[in-house]
């Protein structure tokens, strides 16, 4: 019951022949470049990994994911992609901790992945690797996350809420799948999962310097579509402010995509269920 189960086969021709062009808008939507980046420089393109994400649980070292061979994935086939994304399986047949968030884009599109693989192979390629991770010994062993899978993990599903409105139904699949919003903007319980009754309310910053604002309408109920859609594209908000932290880089992403993409993102998340913000 705790063993990784890979989805994928090989072979699975579901996966063959994405389209890169597709891919990189994924690529942004999922804010790959905004981790895996190589830190202290300025390339979102150099994927040579190497972030320390703090958590109560130890410091996780995000990895190499370029096309490099030896160092990053460029051994992997679009197999091993969708695995990792929508199993939380490595190559190895291990279980990839929920640092990389998996519980998320397991909801993620077929074709969704095999464009973000197609436009993967075609960044440079970067040798290195970063150290590995920095968990007390329990956490090393990757058997337990069977465990917390079985707990938190629903394979194939989303916590999208979708109401037959395109705009709407697109606005859910970016929020909930591949941008993965909850994941900051929500708090966490003692095993590391989200709490359901705070999802998007705030929440602690997950690497502890800060808290993570409410964007459910109980907070920003009075910004309009078009006021939230500006804030994802020039980093403004209504009260003329800039958005801070972590939150620059997800601008960053989202000021790549189409004006239909932010104004679909904002229909979303004014749709979402108004919850207090919980005691920090």
């Amino acid at each position: 019951m705790t063993a990784a189960t890979p989805r994928f086969e090989p072979d699975d021709r579901t996966l063959m022949r994405g389209d890169a062009a597709r891919g990189r808008l994924v690529f942004a939507a999922a804010g790959c470049g905004s981790c895996h980046a190589r830190p202290g420089q300025s390339d979102p393109l150099n994927l040579g990994g190497g972030l320390a994400l703090a958590s109560p649980f130890g410091t996780f070292r995000v990895p190499n994911i370029s096309p490099d061979p030896i160092d990053g994935i460029g051994s992997w086939m679009a197999a091993d992609l969708a695995n990792a994304l929508i199993s939380g399986v490595s190559p190895a047949g291990e279980h990839y901790y929920p640092a990389l968030p998996y519980p998320n884009y397991t909801g993620m599109r077929i074709e969704d992945v095999r464009d973000l693989y197609a436009y993967l192979q075609t960044l440079p390629a970067i040798s290195g690797r970063p150290p590995p991770h920095d968990l007390p010994l329990l956490f090393r062993i990757r058997r337990l996350l069977g465990l917390w899978k079985l707990l938190f993990f629903d394979a194939g599903g989303s916590e999208a809420r979708l109401n037959g409105d395109p705009v709407h139904d697109r606005g859910a699949y970016l929020v909930e799948v591949l941008g993965h919003c909850d994941d900051c903007h929500s708090t966490r319980n003692s095993l590391g999962a989200i709490k359901p009754s705070t999802r998007f309310a705030g929440g602690p910053d997950p690497e502890g310097t800060g808290f993570v604002p409410n964007i459910t309408p109980s907070r920003i109920g009075q910004w309009s579509e078009t006021e939230i859609a500006e804030i994802l594209m020039s980093g403004r908000t209504p009260e003329h402010r800039r958005v801070g932290s972590s939150m620059v880089d997800v601008v960053s992403n989202i000021t790549q995509l189409p004006q239909s993409d932010r104004l679909a993102i904002a229909r979303y998340i004014k749709s979402l269920p108004a919850r207090p913000t919980p005691h920090p």
